[in-house]
């Protein structure tokens, strides 16, 4: 029998799964490219600071619902919403919390700069970016 014979095979399916591991690696850190550095988190509240600046240049249209109290979580009150958010060149999405609204964001195009209150710098979404929107933020 020969010994060479018998590990190639095994060698093919190590280089397979590596690649196959590696490519996983790269999508899962690209699709959370927009999130705050690890280096860069702090307490909520010492981050970049509230703004009162107003709306501008953002619609804001609901694509879908479903109420939740009618789904197993029986969360009542509360609706899941699938929202699109167009927001032109220079325009700003007020100061807001997401405490009790949870929610993902993907964008489609351009970028955005977010100013969250628990990062010690801005953080910056781009086109094919998933970010979180979560309690504390």
């Amino acid at each position: 029998m020969n010994h060479a014979s018998t590990l190639q095979p095994n060698w093919r399916r190590v280089a397979v799964v590596s690649a196959i591991a590696s490519a996983l690696s790269i999508a899962a850190t690209a699709a959370y490219a927009g999130e705050c550095p690890a280096d860069k988190r702090i307490a909520d509240g010492q981050g970049q600071k509230m703004s009162t600046a107003a709306a501008k240049g953002v619609t804001d249209v609901v694509r879908s619902t479903t109420d939740l109290s009618r789904e197993p979580a029986g969360i009542k009150g509360r609706l899941f919403r699938l929202r699109q958010l167009d927001i032109q060149p220079g325009g700003i999405v007020p100061w807001h919390s997401h405490d009790n609204r949870p929610a993902m964001i993907y964008m489609v195009s351009g970028e955005v700069v977010e100013y969250a209150s628990n990062c010690a710098v801005p953080i910056v979404h781009k086109a094919g970016d998933v970010a979180p929107e979560k309690n504390g933020l």
